[in-house]
């Protein structure tokens, strides 16, 4: 209903004579709650803050009563949590770095579960926004996970051989490392966090906004017309689609963002040949 009323109102449907008020860069807009100062520093909170929050207490609260007390067959919540630490560390982990990769378990799993609620958040009743939408969100993450590799990479390789076996790859003629030096360079210390963020916001921003533009044309048809109800209920049966496959692209951006970032921790560890 939220969507609506950013879009236009209940009041603009198919007969009233008002264009199709088309939800735009406003329904990812909010207003603050809250605000206060830190000294010179202003703070505000706002739905996407709370949201934030939200999901941090419900994962801490759920992996927590899941192992609070560890049994040796797991069942119940303690079953799921292991899954999904299982499916983390041999699915992702492991397969990106071995078995070196289980220290970064944590951190991948951490990344994960917090990814997958935030994005999740966008087909909750109440909440409708997923927080990954909001550019920043991912380029936080984006930035936590180039500030473990690049350090990490210099700490276990030394400053000259990281940049060294990042910018001049083995096997090329030597003449290409005029034009290939500065591309890699670029492309991994500049390009790559900015896609690694992109990819995450632009998949969830696009996603709700199709599912509003939709919902909003569910209500703006509906009239005393058969024009009107067909369009109507076409428009709510493709919201009901996009939704069962949002679901979807919500885990799968998860998993791609936390499976990048094992696979940039593991260039880090390795130099690669």
């Amino acid at each position: 209903m939220s969507v609506i009323r950013a879009s236009g109102g209940l009041d603009c449907h198919l007969m009233s004579g008002c264009g199709f008020p088309a939800p735009g860069a406003e329904i990812f807009q909010f207003d603050a709650l809250l605000s206060f100062h830190v000294g010179p520093v202003a703070f505000e909170v706002s739905k996407v803050t709370v949201l934030l929050a939200l999901t941090c207490v419900l994962i801490i609260g759920f992996f927590t009563y899941a192992f609070r007390r560890p049994k040796l067959v797991p069942r119940g919540a303690q079953n799921v949590g292991e899954m999904g630490y299982l499916f983390i560390r041999d699915g992702i982990a492991r397969e990106a770095m071995g078995k070196e990769g289980d220290r970064f378990v944590p951190f991948l799993f951490t990344f994960f579960f917090m990814i997958w609620m935030l994005n999740f958040m966008g087909i909750v009743p109440g909440a409708q926004i997923p927080v990954t939408s909001i550019f920043a969100i991912p380029v936080a993450f984006a930035l936590i996970v180039y500030l473990t590799w690049v350090p990490l990479g210099v700490y276990r390789q030394g400053f000259i051989p990281f940049f060294k076996n990042m910018m001049f790859p083995p096997g090329v003629p030597k003449a290409m490392y005029v034009l290939l030096a500065p591309i890699e360079f670029i492309s991994n210390i500049i390009v790559r966090p900015f896609t690694h963020s992109v990819r995450l916001f632009a998949n969830m921003f696009a996603g709700h906004l199709l599912i509003a533009s939709f919902s909003v044309a569910t209500f703006y048809l509906i009239s005393a017309s058969v024009i009107g109800i067909l369009g109507s209920v076409a428009s709510f049966a493709v919201t009901v689609a996009l939704t069962g496959f949002e679901v979807l692209i919500q885990a799968l951006q998860a998993y791609i963002f936390t499976l990048l970032a094992a696979v940039y921790i593991s260039g880090a560890l390795h130099a690669e040949h």
